[in-house]
């Protein structure tokens, strides 16, 4: 886990020293598209179930519904603005993240991490150790269907990327999330109601 965390503090670094220009533009983005701040705080579950406030560039209305999951309001499209739509689906608006990183608060890969009062999702995690880890950036859950994914199956892919945490799990994860991204796959904007099967997770 010391290595893991290096890992974290070394990337994260070069990370945000490589990024800040694509930060400068998102940001002139964000202020000349929509009033409100640019970062947009939330409190989440951190490792072993403490708080903390996640970062992440303001991809919606200042009036949109506080602590409810983009997927759980009536009408997303509404309050998402413009460049929060492009944001989102980039995952761009999830970079301000690489500071919550280098603090501690997260790291690279790991579990989502919940909010504070998506207490199902928290009591799953539970069940698998998940909720003992420091959340990430992305994981393997994000991998295998992010938003489109049932709690129990999210919680039991959290589970299985705690059981088999490594050197070899992250990179695994870390190239999936490039390939996730490129292709969009996985986000839902709005109520789901689809059923995920549990994907294959046996290692190759």
């Amino acid at each position: 886990m010391k290595i893991k965390r290096l890992i974290d503090i070394l990337f994260s670094l070069i990370g945000l020293i490589i990024l800040s220009p694509f930060f400068v533009i998102i940001i002139l983005g964000i202020k000349l598209g929509s009033k409100g701040p640019v970062l947009f705080r939330q409190k989440r579950v951190g490792v072993n179930k403490t708080y903390f406030n996640i970062l992440k560039f303001r991809t919606m209305r200042i009036d949109t519904p506080k602590d409810t999951p983009t997927h759980l309001l009536d009408n997303p499209d509404k309050y998402i603005t413009k460049i929060g739509k492009f944001l989102r689906k980039t995952s761009l608006d999830e970079l301000p993240q690489i500071w919550n990183i280098l603090v501690g608060k997260m790291s690279i890969i790991g579990p989502r991490p919940a909010l504070w009062n998506q207490y199902d999702l928290i009591s799953e995690r539970d069940k698998y150790g998940a909720n003992d880890i420091r959340p990430g950036l992305t994981g393997w859950a994000q991998i295998n269907g992010r938003d489109e994914l049932t709690i129990e199956v999210k919680a039991e892919l959290d589970g299985y990327y705690v059981k088999n945490i490594g050197l070899r799990m992250d990179i695994k994860c870390f190239l999936g999330t490039i390939w996730s991204v490129v292709m969009s796959k996985g986000v839902v904007e709005g109520d789901t109601t689809s059923k995920a099967e549990i994907p294959n997770t046996k290692e190759n």
